[in-house]
């Protein structure tokens, strides 16, 4: 019998530690039907370079299938090594499907609290309930989101991106920044270490497995594949992206196949839930072209219309409608970075798009939107992040046009706390609403999308909290909408 007697037999000849290394907490992610990947990292002073000294440390871990550790199932050890910041990443396999699991990691005479997580289903599966979350700006507001999201009743968690924030520290904000703008390895490593040691934060990791994503904030500021924001030499900003590509990875809970080379990161992915959903993990930053008609709200010139534009690059789209093609599953869903509605945001007879959404690559969303429709894929769930508010819209090939039945349906998810309290609506809500037919809801609270998906129906829950400047905030759900099985489509629920 694996109990945790003999977990804790396996640390005789562990190193010691005069303080807790396990400051970052435990998170799991990217759950399969028979296991996932378990993190963490050895982080005595985690914002100062961690505190780990130049040599590789041996890292305990047990899985049971209870609270207590009384039916244990696997056990280990894995090496945290400086070249990967002391991170651990454990791929388990050979579990039962569609279960929950307890875990845990020890080194010297320190542990982590104890953490559950889930396998995916293998086969039917009748219901899954997850929520999504993005843009957790650290000096902007509080994590209180997070607190409510730890009391649902959740199988994942899906992060849509802006994980971190790049920017430098600055006065007078709710909480600040450890540092000046990022930009080596270990300013990347140092801002990651000062995000997760927020305790909400790690409560929610602790307590589901996450598939995660990232967007601009993890690297730089609306950056476009190998073109940042500002004046930097291409090669000056390839450095830059490797290091950023390097952290995040020691800080997530990603597979072996995800782990750089370079200033490269295989990061789109599919995580199947049984015959219920599929969800396709995308990456918008690396593969994109530079943003057109030089950024910015501009209506749609003809450098946005070109066919040649991508912000998925050749391979990924292929992965993709290729893959929608061929899904099995009832629905299929789309964890993406940046809105693709097409929105027109600014008022009056003038049109105006944010040229860093799809709409400054509107030659690739007509195209994925064209696919979804003579291909007959009727069950298309986007989820998003990225605009700091939550927005209900129908996808139709022809956006204005009423008459044009939709084809997928999107759920933009507010911010955690990017942006500071909002608001319930911006003023210009009732003229943008009334100019852009296919938008249902907007709200500018901060919170989180709450789905519960089952073979006949999806249902969506925007969750908001009145404020993120203190502490304290309770939750409401703003709206909640239904897509049916089979018809594309907003409901209001």
């Amino acid at each position: 019998m694996l109990d945790r007697r003999s977990f804790l037999s396996l640390v005789l000849a562990a190193p010691r530690f005069s303080k807790n290394p396990f400051t970052l907490g435990a998170a799991s992610g990217d759950p399969s039907s028979d296991g996932f990947v378990l993190w963490t990292r050895l982080a005595p002073d985690p914002l100062a370079g961690g505190g780990m000294p130049n040599e590789n440390v041996p890292v305990d871990w047990i899985v049971a299938e209870d609270e207590r550790f009384s039916k244990g199932v696997k056990k280990g050890k894995a090496v945290a090594s400086p070249q990967q910041a002391h991170s651990v990443h454990v791929e388990l396999n050979g579990l039962r499907p569609d279960r929950w699991y307890f875990y845990q990691f020890r080194a010297g005479s320190y542990e982590t609290p104890i953490a559950r997580t889930r396998t995916a289903p293998s086969g039917a599966k009748d219901n899954l309930r997850f929520a999504f979350a993005s843009c957790q700006h650290y000096e902007t507001g509080l994590f209180t989101a997070y607190k409510h999201m730890a009391e649902e009743d959740l199988d994942l968690v899906v992060h849509l991106g802006d994980y971190i924030y790049e920017g430098p520290a600055r006065p007078g904000l709710v909480r600040q920044h450890n540092s000046k703008e990022i930009a080596s390895l270990s300013d990347y490593r140092n801002r990651h270490a000062l995000y997760k040691t927020d305790p909400l934060l790690q409560s929610v990791h602790a307590k589901f497995p996450w598939i995660v994503t990232w967007d601009d904030h993890e690297v730089d500021n609306d950056y476009a594949g190998d073109s940042p924001e500002d004046d930097q030499t291409r090669n000056v900003f390839l450095e830059r992206r490797a290091s950023a590509y390097q952290a995040y990875y020691e800080h997530m809970p990603l597979r072996q196949s995800a782990m750089p080379k370079g200033s490269s990161m295989q990061l789109y992915r599919r995580v199947k839930y049984g015959d219920l959903a599929e969800f396709f993990v995308l990456d918008t930053r690396q593969y994109r072209s530079k943003q057109p008609c030089g950024a910015g709200i501009k209506p749609l010139c003809d450098q946005a219309r070109d066919p040649n534009r991508t912000i998925l690059g050749a391979a990924q789209r292929g992965w993709l409608f290729s893959g929608l093609g061929q899904s099995k599953t009832k629905w299929n869903i789309l964890a993406n970075q940046v809105p693709i509605a097409q929105i027109d945001t600014k008022m009056g007879e003038e049109e105006g798009f944010s040229m860093d959404k799809w709409n400054g690559y509107h030659a690739e969303r007509q195209k994925l939107l064209a696919m979804l429709h003579e291909r007959g894929i009727r069950n298309t769930v986007a989820i998003t992040g990225d605009v700091h508010s939550h927005w209900a819209v129908d996808l139709r090939q022809d956006y204005r046009n009423l008459s044009s039945p939709p084809v997928a349906v999107e759920f933009v998810g507010t911010s955690i706390s990017s942006g500071g309290d909002g608001t319930d609506q911006p003023t210009i809500a009732p003229q943008l609403l009334s100019e852009n037919p296919q938008v249902r809801f907007l709200s500018t609270r901060r919170g989180y999308v709450s789905c519960h998906v089952t073979a006949g129906e999806w249902r969506t829950g925007y969750r908001v909290v009145p404020y993120v400047s203190t502490a304290g905030a309770p939750l409401e759900t703003r709206a909640s909408f239904v897509v049916e099985n089979g018809k594309p489509g907003l409901q209001k629920a």
